[in-house]
């Protein structure tokens, strides 16, 4: 009896410190109670990010991730809070319990989940070079020589060093706070490319109207996902069941429309 009561603590503790299962059907557990008493689920990101989290003309945050940061929080019965951070040092944020998770085009990594409890993926994404268009540069190794920009903390930097042929043949590396501003940068020359979020990328281009292009080539396929501290994936399980149940009933399809035009997630 004793061996069979050990055997099964034993294993309701794997199942505690296991990450965000894609099967699991449980919403209940210490943080998701504790959120519940704080009464505010607050979401770390990027301000910078469009169109998944940004500021408009009004100052506003908003965004695809952050409409649906808001019906996940209202179906946790909590109010909603966008809360910008420091992204190179989004992890800290997390751990030091600024933020209950990070979710803003949050990719996904072996590494990264090593540290987190991650949702699968909800959004694909690629990580692309931008160029101007009277560059000159038509495919990735034209970029021998050149000079790129990246956003620091980014994991387009993971892309690069993934691609060493790709990143021997550079100039030189230019880390920037944000994807705004690298765009900028190249917009006047500072820089030759930007390794970026096709997702990011296509959405700058439509709004600047700038002069930009995309290479053809992907450096990297990655998933976009939300990630929570290690030692709490019971509220990384009740967000991605939520997010299910919206998938389920149509609203993420509405909340992607909106920003996309059409259904572009990957919930199943």
């Amino acid at each position: 009896m004793k061996k069979i009561i050990l055997c099964a603590l034993m294993a309701a503790t794997v199942m505690a410190l296991t990450g965000c299962k894609k099967n699991e059907v449980k919403i209940a557990g210490d943080a998701v109670e504790a959120l519940k008493q704080r009464g505010v689920f607050v979401l770390g990101l990027d301000d910078s990010f469009p169109p998944l989290g940004y500021r408009n003309d009004d100052n506003e945050i908003v965004g695809f991730d952050i409409d649906l940061g808001k019906e996940v929080a209202k179906r946790l019965g909590v109010e909603f809070k966008a809360q910008p951070i420091d992204w190179d040092a989004k992890e800290m944020e997390l751990s030091t319990g600024k933020i209950d998770c990070i979710w803003n085009g949050f990719t996904i990594t072996e590494e990264r989940k090593k540290a987190l409890s991650f949702t699968d993926a909800y959004l694909n994404n690629d990580q692309v070079v931008v160029v101007r268009e009277d560059s000159g540069i038509s495919t990735l190794s034209d970029m021998v020589g050149k000079t790129i920009g990246i956003q620091s903390g980014s994991s387009a930097q993971e892309a690069v060093n993934d691609n060493p042929d790709f990143a021997a043949g550079l100039a030189k590396t230019i880390s920037f706070r944000d994807n705004v501003t690298a765009m900028n940068d190249l917009a006047i020359g500072g820089v030759d490319g930007i390794v970026m979020d096709s997702v990011v990328a296509n959405n700058i281009i439509n709004e600047s109207k700038n002069p930009f292009k995309i290479l053809p080539e992907s450096l990297a396929k990655e998933g976009y996902g939300i990630g929570f501290r290690k030692n709490e994936p019971d509220l990384c399980n009740a967000v991605w069941n939520i997010l299910k149940q919206m998938k389920e009933d149509g609203t993420v399809a509405s909340i992607s429309k909106k920003w996309f035009g059409k259904d572009i997630t990957v919930i199943e």
